[in-house]
Formats: C-alpha cells, sequence, structure tokens
C-alpha cells in the first residue's frame, strides 16, 4: 500500500470557493490512481485555505505525471466555479511535486494539471506527456485566434466581449466591482453637479479645479497652478506622461527656420542659437508624422490639428524652456513662429495647440499601440504558442495578466462611438491613421529604452528622471531575464530547436509588426543573446513603460488646459488677436471635459488587488534556483525603490511612475 498526501489550495479570490464534490485521479509511469473525493470532516475548499488530503493505491504509481480534477454538483446547488491555485502532492518516496492551476474549475469540467520542473517542447520523455502537450497547444489555438482591426495596425485578439474570456483571464470579482463602483460614483458627482453631458462652454478657467469635490492630489493640484509656466512646461517633455518624443537638435530642420535674432533673448547672455546647439543644450519636438492626418468633423464645425515643431533650450538652471512653437510643418506667413517675447496668450495658444498634438500621439501610440497593443500580441502570441509547463511561459505570463481584458474592454469604452478617444480632435479614424503610420516607423530599438536614449541624443540631459529610473529598471529585468533564460538555455542549440519559442517570436513578427523586416524585429532566435534581449523588452513594455505613460494621466491631464485631447477654434495665424476669452473658446465644453478628466481618473487608479513589479503571488516555478532567482530580482527592485524614494524627497516635482513599488506587474488597468 502507497499514500500520497494531497495538499489543494484555494486562491484567496473573491468566491474563490465551492460546495460542489471535488474528486482527482493521479497518474504517473507505473500506473493510475483510483478517481477520489476529497471529502474531510467540515467544510473542504473555502476560499483561501488549503487541505490535506491521502490517496492510496496499492502500490508505487511511480513518477508522477498528471492530476487529474474534476467537479461535480452538490445537491441542487447553483452553479459556483472554483479557483484553484495549486495541488502539491507528496510522494511515498517523500518527494514533493507542484501541480500550479491558478484557474477557474466550472461544474463538470476535467482539469488536467501538469506537474514539476518547467520543460521545454523537445524535452518530454513521455508519450502520456507529450500528447497531453499536444492536446493542450492545439485547445489554445482553437481558442486563441488573430482579427485584423484595421489595416496596416498590429492584430488582436479574435474576441469582442470580455465575457468570452476564461474566466482566469477575465478582472478579478474584486476590481469588477471597484471599477463599477468607481465609475458609477464618478458618474453620480458630475451628474449632480449638471457637469456630464453638459454642451456649456467654460466661463472661467478657475471654475473647471470645481469638477471633483475629493479627486485631487498633489501634484494634480499643483498642475492646476502652474501648468502657464514655461520651465513647467518644458520639463512634462522630459518627465510628464510622454516623455518619448524629443531629442538632440544639432541642427535645425529646414521648414523650421529659426533665426538666431528671434530665439537670442531666450539664451544665456551672450550666448547663440549656434553655439548652444553645438554645447548639446538645443532639444526638437517635431511632430511631422501627424501632418495630413483629416480631424473628425464635429457636428458641422471644423477641428483642427497642428503637425507642429517646438524648440526647447536647457539653460544654465538646468530647466529646460519653450524658446520657438511653429504650429505646422510648412513655414509661411500664414504660420508665424511663435516666441515666449509674443503676447501671453499668443504663447499660451501656441503651447497648447502643441501639447494637444503631443496627448494624441501619447494616448494612441505610446499609450495605447506601444503598450496595451503590443502586450496583448505578446500575450496572445503566448497562449497560444507555449505549453503551461514551457520555462518562458511561466516566467511572461504573470506579466500578461488581466491584458486581453483590459484591451477588450477599452475597445468598447474609449474607442466606442461616444468614448473620449473618439470625441478627441482626430477622432477614431485620424487616431486610427496616427497608429498605421506610426507602426510602420516603429523599431525593437526604439522600444529598448536603453538604444532609445541613445538615438535621442540624451544620454546626459539633466533632470531626465524617466531616464535615470527606467535604464536603471530595465538594467535590473534583464540581470533577471538573463539569470532565468540561461539557466534553461545553456547553448544556442537549445534556443533553435525549441519550436514553442520560435513560432511565439514568429507570431510576434507577423501579427504586432506585421512582417516588416526594416522595424529590427526578428523573426525567429539564433541565440541566447537574443531571447534575453526580446524578453527583457517584453517585460519592460509591460510594466515600466506602461506605468511611465498611464499612471500620470490624473496628475497631468485632469486639469485640461495642460493638456487636452480636443481643442476648438482655429489654431493661431496671426499675432496679437487673442486674449483669454480665446483660450476658453479654444478649450472642450464642460461635457466633453469632464468626460476626460473621468478618463484619466479610472486609468490612474490603483486597486487592491494591484501586484508590484516582481512580485509572483502564484507558485509557477518549482525549481528552488528559480525561486532564488526571484529573490534576488526583488531585493534589486527594492534597493532602487529606496534610492528613488530619497530623491523624490529633494523635489518640487518627484518623479514616482517607476518607483518599482508603483509599477504594476503587467498592463491591468
Amino acid at each position: 500500500m502507497a499514500e500520497y498526501k494531497l495538499e489543494v489550495t484555494t486562491g484567496d479570490l473573491q468566491h474563490a470557493g465551492t460546495w460542489d464534490h471535488i474528486f482527482v485521479t493521479l497518474f504517473g509511469t507505473e500506473g493510475q490512481s483510483e478517481r477520489m473525493k476529497l471529502d474531510n470532516f467540515g467544510f473542504d475548499f473555502t476560499t483561501g485555505t488549503t487541505g490535506s488530503y491521502i490517496l492510496k493505491t496499492s502500490s508505487s504509481l511511480g513518477k508522477l505525471l498528471l492530476v487529474k480534477v474534476e467537479k461535480d454538483p452538490f445537491l441542487f446547488l447553483p452553479e459556483d466555479e472554483w479557483y484553484v491555485s495549486k495541488i502539491v502532492v507528496t510522494t511515498p518516496e517523500g518527494d514533493a511535486m507542484l501541480f500550479p492551476c491558478y484557474r477557474w474549475i466550472s461544474r463538470g469540467e476535467l482539469v488536467e494539471l501538469r506537474g514539476g520542473k518547467a520543460m521545454k517542447g523537445f524535452e518530454e520523455d513521455h508519450p502520456l506527456l507529450f500528447e497531453h502537450r499536444k492536446n493542450e497547444l492545439m485547445l489554445k489555438k482553437n481558442f486563441y485566434q488573430w482579427k485584423t482591426i484595421a489595416e496596416g495596425l498590429v492584430h488582436i485578439s479574435h474576441l469582442d466581449n470580455v465575457s468570452d474570456l476564461p474566466a482566469e483571464i477575465r478582472f478579478s470579482k474584486s476590481k469588477t466591482t471597484e471599477a463599477a463602483d468607481e465609475k458609477k460614483i464618478t458618474g453620480i458627482e458630475l451628474k449632480i453637479k449638471g457637469l456630464l453631458g453638459s454642451n456649456e462652454k467654460w466661463e472661467n478657467i478657475e471654475d473647471m479645479k470645481k469638477i471633483f469635490w475629493f479627486k485631487k492630489t498633489t501634484l494634480s493640484e499643483y498642475v492646476a497652478e502652474h501648468w502657464k509656466e514655461d520651465d513647467f512646461y518644458g520639463y512634462q517633455f522630459l518627465n510628464g506622461v510622454n516623455p518619448t518624443m524629443i531629442k538632440r537638435c544639432s541642427e535645425l530642420p529646414p521648414n523650421f527656420p529659426v533665426t538666431e535674432d528671434m530665439v537670442k533673448p531666450f539664451l544665456e547672455e551672450g550666448s547663440s542659437l549656434k553655439k548652444e546647439m553645438k554645447k548639446g543644450n538645443i532639444f526638437l519636438y517635431d511632430q511631422k508624422k501627424m501632418d495630413g492626418i483629416t480631424p473628425r468633423d464635429n457636428n458641422g464645425e471644423t477641428l483642427h490639428v497642428t503637425a507642429g515643431l517646438g524648440l526647447f533650450y536647457m539653460n544654465p538652471a538646468n530647466k529646460l524652456m519653450p524658446i520657438a512653437i511653429q504650429l505646422h510643418q510648412q513655414p509661411s506667413e500664414q504660420n508665424p513662429i511663435f516666441l515666449p517675447s509674443d503676447s501671453e496668450t499668443d504663447w499660451l495658444l501656441a503651447k497648447m495647440f502643441l501639447k494637444n498634438a503631443d496627448c494624441l500621439d501619447h494616448q494612441a501610440v505610446h499609450h495605447l499601440m506601444n503598450t496595451h497593443y503590443f502586450a496583448e500580441v505578446f500575450a496572445l502570441a503566448a497562449l497560444r504558442s507555449f505549453s503551461a509547463m514551457h520555462p518562458l511561459y511561466k516566467l511572461l505570463i504573470p506579466h500578461f495578466r488581466y491584458t486581453l481584458y483590459v484591451n477588450i474592454a477599452g475597445r468598447k469604452s474609449l474607442f466606442g462611438l461616444d468614448g473620449p478617444m473618439s470625441i478627441s480632435s482626430l477622432g477614431h479614424e485620424g487616431l486610427t491613421e496616427l497608429m498605421r503610420r506610426s507602426l510602420s516607423e516603429t523599431t525593437y530599438s526604439s522600444l529598448c529604452l536603453p538604444e532609445n536614449i541613445t538615438a535621442r541624443g540624451l544620454e546626459s540631459i539633466p533632470n531626465f528622471y524617466y531616464r535615470d529610473d527606467g535604464v536603471k529598471l530595465w538594467n535590473i529585468i534583464n540581470s533577471f531575464v538573463t539569470a532565468v533564460v540561461e539557466h534553461f538555455y545553456p547553448s544556442d542549440s537549445e534556443v533553435q530547436k525549441d519550436t514553442e519559442l520560435q513560432e511565439w517570436i514568429s507570431e510576434i513578427f507577423t501579427h504586432g509588426f506585421l512582417g516588416n523586416k526594416d522595424s529590427g524585429i526578428p523573426a525567429d532566435f539564433h541565440t541566447v543573446e537574443e531571447v534575453i534581449k526580446f524578453i527583457t523588452m517584453v517585460i519592460y513594455t509591460t510594466t515600466a513603460q506602461h506605468a511611465s505613460v498611464n499612471s500620470g494621466q490624473y496628475n497631468y491631464y485632469s486639469w485640461v488646459p495642460n493638456g487636452s485631447l480636443l481643442l476648438h477654434k482655429s489654431p493661431p495665424t496671426t499675432k496679437g488677436q487673442s486674449s483669454m476669452e480665446t483660450i476658453l473658446e479654444a478649450l472642450p465644453d464642460v461635457g466633453d471635459t469632464v468626460s476626460f478628466a473621468a478618463m484619466t481618473w479610472l486609468l490612474s487608479t490603483t486597486f487592491t488587488d494591484f501586484v508590484p513589479l516582481g512580485a509572483y503571488p502564484e507558485e509557477r516555478f518549482d525549481e528552488p534556483v528559480l525561486k532564488q532567482m526571484m529573490k534576488e530580482f526583488q531585493a534589486e527592485l527594492s534597493y532602487l525603490s529606496e534610492a528613488i524614494t530619497q530623491r523624490n524627497s529633494q523635489l518640487d516635482v518627484p518623479y514616482t511612475y517607476l518607483n518599482p513599488t508603483e509599477i504594476e506587474n503587467s498592463i491591468a488597468i
């Protein structure tokens, strides 16, 4: 007689427990057990508990291969899905084997769990496991499929409704409830105040401070007070929500005819534009990719989007100052170059229209496409290509938590007919064209932060906290990924013969980057080094990069004059014709303003099931060496967090978005 001890852990998610009957069958190299009901005295399988059970067999089953779990109804109670975290089986020989689950099991469903160490496909050494893996991949490929959302854009999941997703990929019940409550409470407040849906124009900018009673942050209030100031305007292009656009300027573009006399008053005394360029103190913002995109029709009103250029100067006080703005690509008498010496409202309007284009680019390209949509590609390819036993699936899947759910839901709520993105200046069609153009220009190098910084010539610009924190994070993630990948791939040949890995990168190349070889994205992997770099980019994109372009949205965009997705009026074509009345007329009406502000609040909210970068609450790896690597990863992140917190304590405007404790481990909102 042989005894197997089973420890069955029910997750601590809301409503994870079940009243139903649970049966298990063990499969080993020497046979299988009888189907046994798991039943102790009292209540089994309550939320957040681990139950211990003894399963007896006439003899040892040999090496354990699978645990089959079945869930049958209890009396006539309605269905209650059961969330199983893991099952640990201790054999008669004293070996404890982990069988990760981390999914919901429905009534009548049969689930077969693989246990033991992570294993690549070509390492399978038993017919039962080989067949199990083949069937698993076939089922996943049938379920998770690709769809084209628009020509020239990344491909997405074919599922249109979040209810079609498996329960473990949907929001947790607690997050669903919290998000719904947040939307409801926000909507009620705005309705009570008569703001929601209002077509009225703002009579006074100060009235915008009264949009919400309690939704305020220290930084959102700071922005409302300092948004007109040039040094704060420049600061945002380094450390705001879109720190991805400016680059060092050593020579002016021919279509941006800024003269020495124009900007000399704003440079260090005795200096010149040419000298400052040579010193590396001049920076360019160029929105040329937006040129020619048709804005949406706004009930007969012609909207305008300016594909502008901005020139910035890093002054001796180490403040990045805007010194010239041209609102359209082609210079002309009707397209003057605006300067800080112009009237206050002329200069303010020029900054607002440049920032409007930046907001559109930020939301559509740097936020939606470059993090959300790429993450969906990485995740969908992984779900289709990797077995749950594959080491890289175990490494990556925590960084894809909620991503499909968020994207499927967001395509309706944000990009739907009346969604905030669709009522922006460009509208759905214009933003789609902007993403299409951007994807055709996206390179692998641009997605790798250290290379991106070098290409933009920003290695030494001072007070660039996005770069400082981001590069350190990139290196920490890279060290962790290096340790994990080299453990499982001791040689390049291991990479080359891993068909699941090769299929994963092939699907990403095809569906994410549309087979564009000029992007530099690999179509296959040849070396361990290539795998390390790519996975570092994937994890960085789905964690740190998303945090950098998402988490500060309420801080910087809730005060809509500082950055709006929608502006009315024509951009100024002559100087000296504007007033504060012009500013108010250009801003969105009351209803659109509060819609944008409410969107940024929800996108910046942290929910109670937040998982920080480097935390892996789901125990997927059974190898002690992997658990040690995770501890070392977490320790390095902790050291960086302490350093960032210390630095921020000395800053008037703290940069918190890349503090590891503030970064979610996946794109979860």
